[in-house]
């Protein structure tokens, strides 16, 4: 039978075969549909939903691993808290800074070294913190200066030294140099602790 001849108003009468194929492809048609309308956008929302829940059990998995360790953590920051604490301590306050310098300059004595230059600058406000920069010339032997050096290192407050140089005579600047008087310049820093009236 020729498809020309296939009557759609009359279904009935077609052959098995042709009424096979139609029913094939409207069962066709009809999946697509339903893929493309329907199916497609459920299997979005699954993908979605799969992406969400393994976020979600990344983040349980990572909070649960946080609330098995929060002793360990509140140790651990009461001990931060306890060294940013003593670290403070060393900071000086306004009324002992003149103390704080007076220690900087006998120190330098005390090493056996003569200064040439002993000048404070203005202060730097930092976070919670000034810094107090002091510009040194002293003069003596090598030695000397190592012994001032570590001096200040073992001060009960923070004293950091910075730019140094050194400078021997003209008369002295043979292998022997460290025997004879040099100079040396630095840049002192300490620091003072800010109230809340300074940081704000």
């Amino acid at each position: 039978m020729d498809l020309n001849e296939l009557d759609f108003n009359n279904i009935s009468e077609w052959p098995l075969a042709a009424k096979a194929i139609l029913i094939v492809f409207g069962c066709g048609l009809i999946g697509f549909g339903w893929y493309h309308f329907i199916t497609s956008g459920q299997i979005e929302q699954l993908e979605r939903a799969e992406q969400q829940e393994l976020e979600l059990r990344q983040s349980f998995e990572q909070k649960q691993h946080q609330a098995a360790n929060l002793e360990g953590y509140r140790q651990q920051l009461a001990k931060m808290e306890e060294t940013f604490g003593a670290m403070v301590s060393q900071l000086p306050d306004k009324t002992e800074v003149a103390a704080l310098l007076v220690d900087v300059s006998q120190t330098g004595l005390a090493a056996g070294l003569e200064f040439e230059l002993f000048q404070p600058s203005a202060e730097a406000n930092k976070d919670f913190y000034a810094e107090l920069p002091i510009r040194v010339r002293v003069r003596g032997r090598y030695h000397a200066f190592a012994t001032f050096i570590s001096g200040l290192a073992a001060l009960p407050r923070i004293v950091t030294v910075h730019n140094i140089e050194m400078t021997g005579d003209n008369k002295s600047a043979n292998a022997n140099a460290k025997a004879g008087p040099m100079t040396l310049a630095a840049i002192v820093k300490t620091y003072r602790y800010l109230d809340e009236f300074e940081t704000e």
